[in-house]
């Protein structure tokens, strides 16, 4: 496998796992390590998988051509796992959480390298790129705490007798990651399965291959049996032979609404246990009460983090109608001067779109959303920075939407890009009413000086991670998840244990048996 980058990867120097080469020619960097792992080992499979382009979304030139998985090294990904399984699940909990605590200290000491990774391959500034890393590092020395919580219940019984209950691993897990946190999904996954005692074959999004593999060979380094944590690249065709192996016990997916529906129905036929965290048209609800300050803030953390690709972004911002001109007034400013730009600039606060099929896509909404009479206030088109290095990357303004309507394309679809759709209200039963009318039910958000109200609504809120004057704050301690068709089970939080384990129980009898025959 061979990885060209341009104007960014002078940044990578001596990234972990990577062999790195300038190529005299271009003077760009050259990797030619496989992304496959399995075994405790990277595997390269061109010569019986073909080759597949990715590209870099900052210039647009081609990344990496990566080697999709087909069934013979799906087969031994799983065949790797399940021996690492056997010898993980009996170890004690002690011991996975030292290994576990291992690997976040060897994440923090490679932070600035990981997150380099992270950028290149998925197009979002340094300065988020860092903050994902953080999220992958605290969410695995979490759930290292609970590693050693694993217990069961003793049950006393008439006659002496008692029953007990014992909380064992499920065996092989499978993760399928999303493109916009790589990294991240990669370790929300993992962690909280082989704390539980289970082994795990990760599949990231064919679109950000890279950063996955480093995972894992840090999970190595740090001392994890080989084959319990792997990477087998692909796209439908591997995600259908993982979600239909009789051997995986548990499939985790993150991604969009539609492609989570077939993953259960695959795991069904096995009556395989889902966790799936997927798409959000969440809603945002600015009260007139509220700090305007603070509220603003708020919407542009809730629309334009990760260039707007985030599932549980507050794209549907409902502003009453005593402060709407206030509000898009100070939006409109502040979104008109964010930093676009190469996503390794410490300045930069917007980077490129994960790819060019997906930028065109958002570009359309906007056109869309022109043609049902929304406004535009700012934004809504192609971007070009003046760096000619990344005069081809997927670059776009961020755009502010008004005179919207519930009807709306823009209001009732996920667009995952950086789009602000506000409407405007006027009582508070009328945007509860609004807010809930959604087949999803991810996230949502309420700006209120009010304590009684924001906790009013936010009972009376369809969606399953709520936020009450901040948004977008995703702390690896509390569950995230959805309501409705954003999802089945949470990610993080102590529940997760639950959902990557299962319940034995077991009666003891002290006495004689008492028969009726």
């Amino acid at each position: 496998m061979r990885l060209l980058s341009s104007a960014l990867t002078p940044y990578l120097h001596n990234c972990i796992g990577f062999t790195l080469k300038r190529a005299a020619s271009s003077g760009t960097m050259q990797i030619n390590d496989p992304l496959n792992f399995w075994g405790g080992r990277r595997v390269d499979t061109r010569d019986v998988t073909g080759l597949e382009p990715v590209y870099e979304p900052a210039t647009g030139r081609l990344l990496c051509q990566l080697q999709p998985c087909r069934a013979a090294q799906v087969e031994e990904a799983v065949s790797s796992a399940q021996s690492a399984f056997t010898q993980w699940s009996k170890m004690a909990g002690m011991d996975r959480a030292r290994i576990l605590l291992q690997s976040a200290r060897l994440i923090e000491k490679r932070k600035e390298e990981i997150a380099e990774v992270e950028v290149v391959n998925n197009g979002k500034s340094i300065t988020e790129a860092r903050m994902d890393v953080d999220s992958a590092r605290l969410c695995i020395e979490y759930f290292a705490g609970l590693a050693t919580t694993m217990a069961g219940q003793h049950v006393q019984l008439p006659g002496g007798s008692f029953a007990y209950t014992r909380r064992e691993p499920l065996g092989v897990c499978v993760g399928i990651g999303a493109w916009n946190y790589p990294f991240q999904i990669a370790a929300w996954k993992s962690a909280p399965a082989l704390a539980c005692g289970n082994s795990m074959v990760f599949k990231p999004s064919p679109v950000t291959p890279v950063s996955a593999v480093l995972l894992a060979e840090i999970y190595k380094q740090a001392g994890v049996p080989d084959g319990l944590f792997n990477v087998v690249q692909g796209a439908q065709e591997t995600g259908t032979l993982l979600c239909q192996h009789p051997s995986v016990a548990k499939v985790s997916f993150t991604g969009s609404v539609a492609t989570g529906k077939k993953i259960m129905e695959m795991a069904s036929q096995g009556v395989k246990p889902v966790t799936l965290e997927l798409g959000g048209k969440s809603p945002l609800i600015i009260f007139e009460d509220c700090d305007l300050e603070n509220a603003i803030r708020g919407a542009l953390m809730a629309n334009f983090l990760s260039q707007g690709q985030v599932c549980s972004n507050g794209t549907r911002v409902f502003v009453h109608k005593s402060i709407l001109p206030q509000f898009l007034k100070e939006v409109v400013r502040r979104t008109k001067a964010i930093r676009i730009g190469d996503p390794l600039l410490e300045d930069t606060r917007m980077g490129a779109l994960v790819s060019k099929p997906h930028l065109h896509k958002v570009l359309g909404y906007v056109e869309q959303a022109k043609k049902e009479g929304a406004r535009v206030l700012c934004g809504g088109e192609l971007f070009t920075p003046a760096d000619p290095k990344l005069k081809d990357g997927y670059y776009m303004t961020p755009c502010v939407l008004d005179n919207c309507t519930d009807d709306m394309t823009c209001v009732r679809e996920e667009i995952f890009g950086p789009v602000m759709s506000v409407l405007t209200f006027e009582t508070e039963d009328e945007v509860l009413r609004r807010a809930n009318d959604t087949t999803m039910g991810l996230a949502a958000g309420v700006f209120t000086k009010d304590i009684q109200r924001a906790h009013r609504v936010i009972e009376n809120l369809q969606a399953g991670s709520c936020f009450i004057n901040n948004y977008n704050i995703t702390p690896v301690e509390v569950p995230f998840g959805g309501y409705k068709t954003s999802g089945i089970g949470r990610e993080n939080g102590q529940v997760t244990i639950e959902y990557y384990s299962q319940l034995k129980t077991v009666v003891v009898e002290m006495g004689n048996v008492e028969s009726l025959f």
